[in-house]
């Protein structure tokens, strides 16, 4: 994703970083990519402080969100790779398991709320519910 290079600093200019190709890149591309970007950001942020060109400052936030979107797409192909690993084990880890929230992860299940005791099912079986014909 390299395209040009100044003449004077080494600072290479990016690309904006695109998501759907980074899918299809390896994971040693990846990274090495991030480091590219971390790199560049380093650059830019000293150019900031030295009153650098305009266009490094306002540069930043691409070479940012590059950052984000490279982290993102790195995270979930681990994610997805782990998930394959633990679908067959008795437990899910607590960072792969659905988050909701706090209230619902604690509330009772369903088959927690229809446990009954022994003496409300027996008086089910014995009193049921009495159904009554009404005439309209």
């Amino acid at each position: 994703h390299v395209s040009t290079s100044h003449s004077a600093s080494k600072t290479c200019i990016m690309v904006k970083v695109k998501a759907h190709e980074l899918r299809k890149a390896s994971k040693a591309d990846m990274l090495k990519q991030l480091d590219d970007l971390r790199n560049e950001l380093a650059q830019l942020r000293v150019a900031k402080v030295t009153g650098g060109a305009a266009s490094k400052v306002a540069k930043i936030k691409v070479v940012r969100k590059s950052i984000a979107r490279v982290l993102t797409v790195y995270n979930q192909t681990q994610r997805d790779q782990i998930r394959g690993v633990v679908k067959n084990f008795k437990y899910m880890p607590k960072d792969m398991r659905a988050k909701q929230t706090r209230a619902i992860r604690r509330r009772l299940t369903v088959s927690e709320k229809n446990v009954k005791t022994a003496r409300e099912a027996k008086r089910q079986a014995n009193f049921p519910l009495r159904r009554f014909a009404v005439k309209a």
